[in-house]
């Protein structure tokens, strides 16, 4: 078979997953916290029929010798954690993290999770959690008659209760930070998962280390330019196009050969 259709195949299918990377971005342009993936390409194996370098003669050498590419492939998606706008939401225990850094959330079998959705409510027990119930780490409890909850940008958390005249001090949200990022797993629900590639995450007060601040009252949108996403589906489109037009001259080369040969 013609090596150009395999060539081609396997820019078709790498087409196809960059679109579908593009339409989750798309999906979730309005998805609070959310980062953007990138599809990342690499040329597949080479056939060598003539090395560069190689010796033509006893005195001369092949400039560039004859190298023939089998195709693409997709080597994996790159979640990019650039900053997303911070929005205004006048909630108490909306926050939004303005700069590097990560909200440890317990998930229901112990283990922690990290998220930079900042969409906090109460459970009847008082626990601040997130909108699926899992608790914020470390665990913090507002009392019943508590009122006029502040966050501070280091993460301290106030609040007015009953019968007390100065701020109770309700404990402090921190945040976490990874020497790689991208290396985390994503696991839906606008949570990640620690990898061997993220490294161990390392806990700290927000605004020190490098780690951003806590803006309470506001949360960050995606990271998704709606423009450049739609720049890259058109460009993505036209790419599968040219693949499957080689598809299609190969083919007729093939029948032509089929009709006048033989």
């Amino acid at each position: 078979m013609h090596p150009a259709l395999w060539v081609s195949k396997t820019g078709l299918s790498a087409q196809d997953t960059k679109m579908a990377t593009i339409s989750n971005n798309l999906a979730n342009v309005n998805t609070t916290g959310f980062k953007r993936d990138r599809a990342v390409f690499q040329d597949l194996l080479y056939q060598i029929n003539r090395q560069p370098g190689g010796m033509n003669t006893q005195n001369s050498e092949l400039p560039s010798g004859l190298q023939l590419g089998t195709g693409v492939r997709v080597a994996g998606t790159a979640k990019q954690f650039t900053q997303g706008n911070l929005e205004v939401t006048e909630q108490p225990l909306d926050m939004a993290v303005n700069g590097r850094g990560f909200f440890q959330v317990q998930m229901p079998d112990g283990d922690i999770a990290y998220t930079r959705d900042g969409q906090f409510q109460l459970n009847s027990d008082g626990d601040v959690v997130t909108p699926d119930g899992f608790l914020l780490e470390p665990n913090i409890t507002v009392p019943e008659n508590a009122t006029n909850i502040t966050i501070g940008r280091d993460g301290t958390v106030t609040a007015v209760v009953e019968n007390e005249a100065d701020p109770v001090n309700l404990g402090e949200v921190t945040l976490v930070d990874f020497i790689n990022p991208q290396g985390l797993q994503a696991m839906g629900d606008n949570l990640y998962r620690a990898t061997n590639a993220s490294g161990d995450p390392v806990e700290g007060e927000p605004g020190i280390a490098g780690l951003g601040t806590i803006e309470q009252g506001m949360t960050e949108a995606s990271n998704v330019k709606v423009v450049e996403e739609l720049v890259g589906m058109i460009t993505t489109q036209r790419a599968y196009e040219m693949n499957s037009k080689v598809v299609s001259a190969t083919d007729q080369m093939l029948q032509f050969v089929t009709n006048n040969i033989g």
